[in-house]
């Protein structure tokens, strides 16, 4: 959903048993995001991130499961002059992911590891400092 310049999207966390968070970068773009899209008329955020992460990488989440961790803003990175505002989940992943739907390539990084230059705003700026500050569940 897209309103004065304000794109609405969820995004799940995902970590493997290392801690290493998955990255997705769609085709057409050059920048690596987490998991997740615009919602369908009617679904509520939660129900969004569990139906864009089994498009995307082919992980079937419950709505139930995903832990919540919070609403948050940063540049669009692929839209410019547009902003996103994404409710953001983490979940465990106990589960093979494989590129799907949009998504170009897949990429595993280390939330405590130098990070590479191709991040989305959000991925970088939000995400990322909230997984160092706080422990993996």
């Amino acid at each position: 959903m897209t309103t004065a310049g304000v794109i609405r999207v969820s995004a799940v966390v995902l970590r493997d048993a290392a801690g290493a968070v998955l990255t997705v970068r769609k085709r057409g773009t050059s920048r690596f995001m987490l998991p997740g899209g615009k919602p369908e008329t009617g679904e509520s955020p939660a129900q969004t991130a569990v139906r864009e992460v089994q498009e995307e990488v082919g992980v079937a989440l419950r709505v139930e499961t995903l832990r919540p961790l919070g609403v948050h803003r940063a540049a669009a990175a692929n839209e410019d002059g547009f902003e996103v505002e994404a409710d953001v989940f983490e979940h465990a992943l106990d589960a093979p992911v494989a590129a799907g739907a949009e998504i170009a390539e897949l990429r595993w990084i280390d939330p405590d590891a130098p990070l590479p230059p191709d991040l989305a705003p959000l991925l970088r700026d939000r995400v990322l400092p909230l997984l160092q500050a706080s422990p993996r569940p």
